[in-house]
């Protein structure tokens, strides 16, 4: 439309009309007045994916109250039972890793066998074969000892004058205390023996065997004699020396201590505690030395070193018999002739009669 048209027109308006667009603009300023402002966006600072653009035309979201900030106290007693949950937590692990620790060095060191207590065996001296094999059996010792103590690699009986055929190691067990582990087997202890005797046993023994005219394997037989006969060591000399004094005069020995071994050998015990009957001193028997000249073929116990050393050292004296005293104190009453010895006798047997038919007692004090 041409301009002139225009303002034609707007001449042409009424004072109505122009009164009707002043309260309409009023109207809209006065709207806009209690409107709230719209929020103006930096265009520099990009808006959060999920924010939706604001219009003008669209009210504005309700804002949120304030929040009413927390108790100190309240912050307070929460901080302190984290900090205790947390040294709780420490403790806990710690204890964790100590256990683990723990376990994984018992596992790494090996538990300690535990050593089994030693059983000691005491051996007397003077006692057989047979009754070192009763004291082995009750000392918890296993196997056979009386096999065991037949022949073994650590001796040779041969070595020391012994017949090739001596049956046994009768003589060379000795005597003394072993300390064997639980349940250890004979063989074990007839080592021992064997050892301790060829330490006890040497060079000097064998030398004085020879200038005493035998071999050491008879030495170590008078030693045996003289162990199962003699209670005092006051009298082991002395009987050794009547025992050479009468094999020089190739007299029977008459040791009845041999012929409680033939007897207890015959009927295959280890001990004869009895009375000798007259048939048994006149039992046929090598070990019989009141019927057989010299000594007797093995030894009869196994001797400890004081009846080696008087084997070894006999006593410089020429008696030939001896007896048990009449006093019952376990001396023996020696002489040189046969009718002293006979004396001694008689005053043995009275004094047994006197006690009811027993040894008599000693009342030496």
């Amino acid at each position: 439309m041409p301009r002139e048209n225009r303002s034609q027109q707007a001449d042409e308006r009424t004072e109505e009309e122009r009164e009707r667009d002043r309260e309409e603009r009023a109207r809209r300023r006065a709207a806009e007045a209690v409107r709230p402002p719209i929020p103006v966006v930096n265009p520099q600072t990009p808006s959060a994916p999920w924010e939706e653009p604001v219009s003008s035309d669209t009210a504005a979201p309700p804002v949120d109250p304030p929040r009413t900030p927390r108790s100190p106290r309240r912050r307070s007693r929460r901080s302190g039972w984290a900090r205790g949950g947390a040294v709780l937590a420490l403790l806990a692990a710690g204890a964790v890793v100590w256990l683990l620790v723990n376990v994984l060095h018992n596992r790494s060191q090996p538990k300690p066998i535990p050593v089994p207590v030693a059983v000691k065996v005491l051996i007397p001296e003077g006692e057989t074969r047979l009754q070192i094999a009763q004291i082995a059996a009750s000392d918890g010792l296993t196997g056979s000892y009386h096999a065991a103590s037949r022949r073994s690699a650590l001796l040779n009986p041969a070595h020391y004058g012994a017949p090739p055929n001596t049956p046994d190691l009768e003589g060379f067990l000795f005597p003394a205390t072993y300390e064997m582990n639980p349940g250890a087997n004979v063989s074990q202890l007839v080592d021992e023996q064997l050892i301790a005797f060829r330490q006890r046993f040497g060079a000097s023994e064998i030398r004085r065997a020879h200038e005493l005219g035998v071999t050491p394997y008879e030495l170590l037989t008078v030693a045996s004699m003289i162990e199962r006969e003699a209670q005092t060591s006051h009298d082991r000399p002395l009987i050794a020396a009547v025992i050479y004094n009468r094999l020089h005069l190739g007299m029977p020995l008459g040791i009845d201590a041999t012929i409680y071994y033939a007897v207890e050998l015959q009927q295959n015990i280890a001990t004869y505690t009895g009375e000798l009957t007259e048939a048994q001193l006149h039992i046929d028997s090598p070990y019989n030395t009141r019927t057989h000249t010299g000594l007797p073929p093995t030894p009869i116990s196994n001797p400890g070193l004081a009846s080696i050393e008087a084997a070894a050292h006999p006593a410089h004296v020429s008696y030939l018999y001896y007896v048990a005293a009449a006093d019952g104190c376990g001396e023996q009453a020696f002489s040189t002739s046969e009718s002293a010895f006979e004396r001694n006798v008689a005053a043995y047997r009275a004094a047994v009669q006197a006690n009811g038919g027993h040894p008599p007692t000693c009342k030496r004090k």
